[in-house]
């Protein structure tokens, strides 16, 4: 069964820095596809980064590139999203997704089979 679970968020002001881990457990990742999506009061989930644990290619969401960094630590199955710059509207619950298959449709949340709990992150102007 993979478990992911999410630590590394709070309250920090605007033009602050924060890092999220997503700490992934239950199965061999090499062939996954790993993401951070978020989720606003009253809005739909949207995907903000992702990562192949392969090879470490990455992609970004407009809106982050520049500012969010996502990476992964293969000795500690964990997948980090350093996020600079940060804005009042980051404001959101980010969530770790993972998909077993390493699709392309990466934006879309129906690719990702699992989810972590999400935690919060709050930027203050």
């Amino acid at each position: 069964q993979v478990q992911l679970v999410e630590s590394g968020g709070g309250l920090v002001q605007a033009g602050g820095s924060l890092r999220l881990s997503c700490a992934a457990s239950g199965r061999t990742f090499s062939s996954y596809r790993m993401a951070w999506f978020r989720q606003a009061p009253g809005k739909e989930r949207e995907f903000v980064a992702t990562i192949r644990w392969s090879d470490g290619y990455t992609e970004y969401a407009d809106f982050v590139k520049g500012r969010f960094t996502i990476s992964r630590d293969n000795a500690k199955n964990t997948v980090y999203l350093q996020m600079n710059s940060l804005k009042p509207e980051d404001t959101a619950v980010y969530y770790c997704a993972a998909d077993p298959r390493g699709g392309y449709r990466y934006t879309r949340t129906s690719l990702y089979d699992y989810w972590g709990q999400g935690t919060q992150v709050t930027v203050s102007s």
